[in-house]
């Protein structure tokens, strides 16, 4: 049985690659992509809690679906924004989107 801890590191390095992705990103698309990978170490982590806590308890799986249901709206609502905001603007650098700037 794999210990808990290589699912902590596991997510811990998937949530650091996630976070650098959206720190270090300039394209829109880019920075959904690495709030995913984020998203996917906090379900690790819930599964991995789970698993090795109270196994009758249907609270780490539950909270593993909302989390997909979460990411599922991000994805849909951001790539409508940064298709939207191409077709504008032909650009998804998050540098140059400052429509919402005084």
């Amino acid at each position: 049985m794999v210990p808990l801890s290589w699912y902590l590191i596991f997510s811990a390095a998937l949530f650091s690659i996630g976070l650098f992705g959206v720190l270090t990103r300039r394209n829109a698309i880019a920075i959904l992509l690495g709030v995913e990978l984020m998203l996917n170490a906090v379900n690790i982590n819930l599964v991995a809690f789970w698993r090795y806590g109270d196994v009758t308890s249907m609270a780490g799986q539950v909270f593993a679906v909302i989390v997909f249901a979460v990411a599922a709206a991000e994805v849909a609502v951001g790539l409508a924004l940064v298709i939207s905001v191409y077709r504008r603007r032909n650009t998804v650098i998050a540098d140059e989107l400052d429509m919402m700037k005084w």
